[in-house]
């Protein structure tokens, strides 16, 4: 192999690093900032949109997508999609977390219900923000009686 392609590679490869695109749509994945990527994401569950879901449900990795089966990622989001969906929402604060974490506190209203919960991001590639977890217990009657669909 010639120097020039070994360099060619190498500066492709640092470029393809330099900001996390999801390598199936080149949509950039993550939010800018901890508050933003919990809002991308509530806005993905209200939508009932499980790729838009995925590219904002993560880990210091990056996407979920990007780093898990596309099976298990799909039966995990239909389960946070049930418990999380919502009328309304609103995000009430941000501040520091466990190992790297930030922690945004939102409340959330169906129907005559609100609730408050805490929603746990991590920086990931490229700086972005992606939701790593969530607190169902606090939304636990967002999703109805065990075994129906609640709508989805």
């Amino acid at each position: 192999m010639s120097f020039r392609i070994v360099a060619g590679l190498l500066l492709l490869a640092a470029c393809s690093s330099a900001t996390q695109r999801g390598s199936n749509s080149g949509q950039l994945t993550g939010g800018p900032t901890p508050q933003l990527a919990v809002d991308q994401f509530l806005r993905a569950v209200h939508a009932r949109d499980l790729q838009a879901m995925s590219t904002v449900f993560g880990t210091k990795n990056g996407p979920a997508r990007e780093t898990m089966d596309r099976t298990e990622l799909e039966k995990r989001e239909i389960i946070l999609a049930c418990y999380f969906n919502h009328d309304s929402y609103r995000i009430l604060g941000e501040m520091s977390g466990q190992s790297e974490h930030r922690e945004v506190r939102v409340e959330l209203k169906k129907g005559g219900l609100t609730r408050q919960t805490t929603f746990y991001t991590i920086r990931g590639p490229g700086g972005r923000w992606y939701v790593d977890n969530m607190d169902i217990a606090a939304v636990r009657d967002f999703c109805g009686n065990p075994g129906t669909s609640a709508g989805y």
